[in-house]
């Protein structure tokens, strides 16, 4: 009997023991979710690594998936938004084939699209484009980044067959970006040769803005380069809060009419940096501006920076708050200028030419109210003498001001007898002459009334009023 029980006592035992070490073992058997190292499964091309014994997967592609409606090529998406390159509307950018069709393709799902979008004009290549019109609004913020070279056609006939004829011209877009390192060739030689201004016995048309912008609000142009425009190269009209930046225009100085940047209508305009070659004025600000301001401003050959020309057929204009701050303008037509039609009626006030140098220009420092400039023999100049009204020129400083003119007269303050120049402020002048005339340089005033003249050379003309007692004041047309 004690065997029987010592033989089932031992049979208890070992079925413990073997109880315990099975927990033991189960214990000892690594989880899923332990760290011990897995088999990776390895793919063609995939650059998985291993490390102390542990296999590392391959890093995360940088490949980025089209958004809805994005196309394939060149259409990675940037950080905000989606980017769609020309190339995949079909643009050719061979220089030759029209691409115009891309671009209005290429511009109508960037500003469909609900995130905000950049049309890519790639680097290197050419798209030639004839009239482009691209308008608003726009669901979402768009930039154009050109990058790559833009060309007009050499035959321009039937653009534009009601008012002024535009290259590509933006309307109604908001939140607009035109940026790049790219050109913009209007290839304008042919329409310099139709102008009024080199043959007289033409009649005289309207030839394209190179880039035009219409209320377009918020807008930034930035960087990029525009050459031999058939008229204007940079035209913005009744566009609020703009900024132009760090811009190259290049043309002849004998291309007719070819305004650098000109500014109609509109409201905060800034140009902060400019190199302007021109035929006509590097910059020309028309009626309906304000709060303009210009500066780190490089301008000629051309006709110089000019407020005008303001009032032309009888016309109302007004101008006020221009500065011009920081310019060099070397071998112009003028420098520093104001100019207004007889007949016409407003006014052109707080206007500002500030730290400019002149370097063999013309005429440095003018006001003409007497301004007429056509071709067309049915309205000959002399039609606007003897007018009896006058765009009123007022509030307008010329200070620190220096270099050399061509001409004797550096200083041409040449007011209307109806409406006087009033509030004139000439102040830190050295302007010498280059002419070779003898004698320095000089100055000469019709109607003017200065507010201040102040360490002037030339010396203020002595026909210019030093108090306002040639009209009483409240008669002028404000």
């Amino acid at each position: 009997m004690a065997s029987r029980r010592s033989l089932l006592a031992t049979v208890w035992l070992l079925i413990l023991l073997l109880l315990t070490l099975g927990g033991a073992l189960v214990e000892a058997r690594p989880s899923p979710s332990s760290h011990a190292p897995r088999r990776h499964l390895w793919t063609a091309g995939s650059t998985a690594s291993v490390n102390n014994g542990h296999y590392a997967p391959a890093a995360p592609s940088h490949t980025t998936h089209r958004k809805l409606g994005e196309k394939s090529g060149n259409n990675k998406a940037p950080k905000n938004g989606i980017q769609l390159d020309v190339g995949s509307f079909g643009a050719a950018g061979d220089g030759k084939s029209d691409d115009t069709g891309a671009f209005h393709k290429a511009w109508a799902e960037a500003c469909s699209s609900a995130q905000p979008a950049t049309v890519l004009v790639p680097a290197g290549k050419s798209y030639l484009l004839k009239e482009t019109s691209l308008s608003g609004p726009c669901k979402s913020k768009v930039t154009l980044k050109l990058d790559g070279t833009l060309v007009a056609p050499d035959d321009k006939s039937g653009w534009g067959t009601q008012g002024h004829p535009k290259w590509i011209s933006f309307d109604n877009v908001d939140g607009l970006t035109v940026t790049g390192k790219g050109t913009m060739d209007g290839r304008g030689k042919s329409s310099w040769k139709r102008s009024c201004r080199t043959n007289h016995k033409l009649p005289c048309t309207f030839a394209p803005a190179a880039l035009s912008f219409s209320s377009c609000d918020r807008l930034t142009v930035e960087g990029v380069r525009l050459v031999n425009a058939p008229q204007i190269h940079v035209w913005v009209e009744s566009c609020r809060d703009v900024t132009l930046s760090r811009l190259t225009i290049a043309s002849p100085g004998n291309s007719p009419e070819n305004d650098g940047i000109h500014v109609s209508r509109s409201d905060g305009v800034r140009i902060l940096g400019a190199r302007i070659k021109a035929g006509d004025d590097c910059i020309s600000v028309a009626s309906g501006t304000s709060n303009l301001y210009a500066t780190k401003i490089e301008c000629g050959p051309g006709h110089g920076i000019s407020v005008g020309s303001l009032g032309k057929g009888n016309t109302r204009a007004e101008v006020s708050n221009v500065t011009i701050d920081g310019a060099h303008v070397s071998g112009t037509l003028y420098g520093a200028r104001i100019k207004t039609w007889r007949g016409g009626t407003g006014y052109a006030r707080g206007i500002k030419f500030l730290n400019m140098v002149m370097d063999k220009v013309k005429n440095p420092i003018a006001i003409d109210q007497n301004y007429c400039s056509t071709s067309d023999p049915n309205e000959p100049c002399e039609r606007q003498q003897g007018a009896s009204a006058a765009v009123q020129v007022s509030d307008v400083v010329f200070s620190n001001i220096k270099g050399t003119g061509t001409n004797k007269d550096a200083i041409k303050l040449h007011c209307s007898d109806a409406f006087p120049c009033r509030d004139i402020v000439l102040r830190d002048i050295d302007l010498k002459t280059k002419a070779k005339r003898g004698g320095g340089a000089t100055s000469t005033c019709q109607n003017a009334v200065l507010a201040e003249s102040t360490n002037v050379s030339p010396a203020p003309c002595s026909t210019a009023a030093t108090k306002d007692d040639l009209v009483p004041r409240g008669s002028e047309d404000d």
